[in-house]
This record gives C-alpha cells, structure tokens and sequence, in this order.
C-alpha cells in the first residue's frame, strides 16, 4: 500500500487481487504494537483501486446491483426483502433449485442465490413511535434499524428494544435513517459511504437522545468512525465527532448501564463468537460474556480461537468464495469441539454466516444474538 501511495508500484490486476484476499477483521490492527489503523489503510486502498478501475468484475457488479442500488435505499431493500420471502417460502426456491434453472444464470448470481439468506417471519424498521422505558427511565436512546438486520432478524431487533426497555431505557427508532455504510466503505466506495454517513448523522443528532445503541458490530464500529471517514468535511467534521461519541454497541452501553440480571432459566451449553469489529475494531469482548455468564442456568463454553473471522466478512463471502469457505470450515470445527447447544454472538453478518455453516456440517444447535438470549431470560421470569 505504501508502494503504491509512494509511485513506486502501480496497481496492478495481481497487487488489487492481493488486497481483495483481506477480510479487513483487523485482528492484525489489534496486535500491532505501533497502532498502525490498519482498517483505515485497507478502505483507503480500495478507494484508488476503484479510482484507477481497476475493480475486479464481480465487486463492480456487486457494487452496482447491492451496494450502490439497494443498501442506501430502504424501501428497495425491503421490497427486496417481501420479495426473498415470498420466493423462499412460497416453495419457488425448492423449484428454481430443482429444476437447473440457477445454472443458466450469468456470472455469480447463482452463487449469490446459494448465499441468501432466510428472511425473518416478520420485519423490524424506523417507526415514529416511542418504545417506554420499564420502570424509572433512566435514559433516552435512539436504535440503528439499519439494512440487512431488520430484514433478516428483525426479531432481535424487537429482543434489542424490549432489552433495552427492560433496563430503564426509553426507546426511538427514528424515521429517516438509513445503512451506515459500512459494506460501501470497506469496499473502498467512501464517498458514497460519506453519503450514508451524512444522511444518519442529520436524523440522530436531531432525535433529541442521548445514546446512539446500535445491535450490529460491523456497523457500531463504522459509526465510531464517522470522525475519521467525514475528517475532510468542513460541514460535518464536527458533528461526525459528536456522532461517533455518542454511539455505543449495545453490549457495551448494557455493561455499562449496568443492565439487570434476569431471573429466569435458560438452561443451555452455549458457545460465544467474538465479531471481528467488536474484539478487534472496538475492543469488546468481556461485557457480551458477563452478560450471558449472568443468565441463570446458562453454561458458556469458551470456543478455540474464538475471535479468529468466521468468513462471513460483509460481501467477502461472495466474491472470495474459496477463501472464504476454509475460513469457516476453521471456525465450525471449533464449534463442533464445544459440544455446545447453541452459538451466541454480536453481529448479523456473522450469524448468517455461521448459520449456513451449522446447516452444511448437519449440526443443529442454531445461533442467536446475545440480546436474544438475554431477552429470553426476561420473558421466562414469568414462567418461573
């Protein structure tokens, strides 16, 4: 990178071939001893690789059809959304599937079709309404709905406000966010994740909270960096500093609250997978495993290598296939080890991940985000 910054080496199809193999976990960046924001670099990199055109043909399409078309529209996303689940559940797929029609299909959209995945059995979004704190309010926080997890888990977005209601929070979900941008910036397209970026900064500086809670950790670590992404902009440089310091992932603004410990069974071996942008981005990996270590009856398995990427890794698992298939191959084997019931973790991304993981080694625990968990624990004090 530095090379290429200095004019020493060009950007060759085999240098932006080398930088597409990264899945930016920036383990690297939490180890290194000299700080070197490594995150920071590979984005940048990205960006002169995309400003030289020399993108590879898969990313471009991608970034044409997903990432430019569909994430900073909300509305295509969830037609998008109704769309997938109508296809899914409907039984098309199983046809589609069965009949070969997938092999017909121009480049990878049939390898794309095999990566989707289950839309929720309902959908989670922006609302003007107000979710009331149980209880003495104790703060006003505003909730990322966000793109893809509203769709795919909507119901741990509903786990996420009842959450955060349980422990004296009152709750807005404000109309008029979007996407943080964070697949468009670790693709190397900053500017349209400049774009998104503005956008959500408007909406939740003008909630009139005090928290910005975000449930995904690819995303909360993206918006903690709105400062470093917006530092040019002599409109928003300021605010992008305000914005980033007001938001917290959701497991560490429980932490620190701190939340109350539920009182209810959940009897369960489970297993905890530390996010790549929350062990490594953001430093958080004690406050998910207090949380789940207070749920009474629950027996947490530390896993091997449990901070190691799962692959999943925003889009790398469709346009680096091969590398990303051994990458979770590595981390179900360290699952299957525990000989757990269940995996517990942080972000949507990864459990889409690993659950088409779990699906295709036979193992039929499932995996759930930490908020679901703990939120299960609430609901059963009532059973008990």
């Amino acid at each position: 990178m530095k090379a290429v910054n200095e004019g020493r080496l060009e950007i060759t199809d085999r240098v932006a071939a080398h930088w597409d193999l990264c899945l930016q976990c920036r383990a690297c960046e939490a180890v290194c001893p000299s700080g070197v924001p490594y995150g920071w670099l590979m984005e940048n990199a990205r960006a002169q690789v995309l400003k030289q055109g020399k993108r590879s043909a898969e990313l471009n399409s991608i970034s044409r059809l997903f990432l430019r078309a569909a994430l900073p529209h909300l509305s295509r996303m969830r037609l998008g959304a109704h769309l997938l689940r109508i296809y899914q559940r409907w039984g098309i797929q199983r046809l589609v599937r069965w009949s070969g029609l997938l092999k017909l299909l121009p480049g990878h959209l049939a390898q794309f079709e095999s990566k989707l995945p289950l839309m929720g059995s309902r959908f989670f979004g922006p609302s003007p309404r107000i979710y009331s704190a149980v209880g003495d309010k104790k703060l006003t926080v505003a909730l990322l709905s966000g793109c893809i997890m509203p769709l795919v888990q909507g119901a741990t977005m509903d786990a996420a406000v009842r959450v955060l209601n349980r422990n004296g929070c009152e709750v807005a979900v404000p109309v008029g966010q979007g996407c943080c941008g964070a697949l468009n910036a670790h693709s190397g397209d900053l500017e349209m994740a400049r774009e998104m970026a503005r956008k959500n900064i408007d909406v939740f500086l003008n909630a009139g909270v005090e928290r910005i809670v975000v449930a995904s950790a690819g995303c909360s670590a993206t918006m903690k960096e709105y400062s470093d992404l917006l530092a040019e902009d002599d409109k928003y440089r300021e605010k992008a500093g305000q914005f980033s310091d007001m938001t917290v992932d959701i497991t560490e603004f429980l932490a620190s609250l701190p939340w109350e410990p539920p009182k209810g069974q959940v009897n369960r071996r489970v297993t905890y997978q530390d996010p790549c942008h929350l062990a490594h981005a953001q430093g958080i990996t004690s406050q998910p495993r207090a949380i789940l270590m207070s749920i009474p009856g629950l027996e947490l398995v530390e896993m091997e290598q449990s901070s190691v990427c799962c692959g999943g890794a925003g889009i790398y698992s469709t346009v680096q296939e091969e590398m990303s298939g051994r990458v979770l191959a590595t981390k179900m084997a360290s699952i299957a080890a525990t000989g757990t019931d269940q995996v517990v973790t942080a972000n949507p991304g990864c459990m889409i991940q690993i659950e088409q993981g779990l699906r295709n080694s036979g193992l039929t625990g499932g995996i759930c985000h930490v908020v679901d968990i703990l939120d299960e624990a609430y609901r059963a004090e009532s059973k008990d």
